[in-house]
């Protein structure tokens, strides 16, 4: 039995909140790929997700790489698109804005982060996650997820 003092265990996929979602994981929800069901599961319900425009750019872009080497449809990429923009409009995630001070918190993480080569995008989504005030960041790549852990944040998986 757990006393009042002990610390709530958590499954192992349970995501602390709010929880950043980048492109990588953002696109399993749209697109079909490896643990698509698992974080689909995993944030079911969840009322605090994050996510930026420079991620709806980058799904857009997996879609449209998708469909040129003939993975999806002509047919299947504007719905896509279409209920990701709806999504985001209708509140299903709040939108994260890129500002200056973004920008510069990315930079700062470039050039603090000497041990993890980050790109730009990576830094830019590590500084859009602090600057929602994000506990998890979602991301199925491995440096993004690496510089999330290096700056306080959890990552999933």
């Amino acid at each position: 039995m757990k006393t009042a003092s002990r610390a709530r265990e958590r499954a192992p996929d349970e995501l602390d909140g709010p929880v950043y979602l980048d492109s990588s994981g953002l696109a399993k929800l749209y697109l079909p790929e490896p643990d698509s069901a698992t974080l689909e599961r995993v944030l079911r319900g969840r009322t605090d997700l994050l996510v930026s425009d420079l991620v709806v750019t980058e799904i857009v872009s997996a879609v449209s790489r998708r469909r040129r080497a003939g993975g999806i449809t002509t047919t299947a990429a504007g719905p896509i698109h279409r209920a990701l923009l709806a999504h985001l409009q209708g509140g299903l995630y709040r939108a994260v804005d890129l500002s200056p001070g973004v920008h510069r918190e990315a930079e700062r993480l470039l050039l603090a982060l000497e041990a993890i080569p980050l790109r730009a995008a990576d830094a830019l989504h590590g500084a859009l996650a602090l600057a929602a005030g994000a506990a998890t960041v979602v991301t199925f790549d491995a440096r993004l997820a690496a510089a999330s852990r290096a700056v306080g944040l959890r990552s999933f998986p």
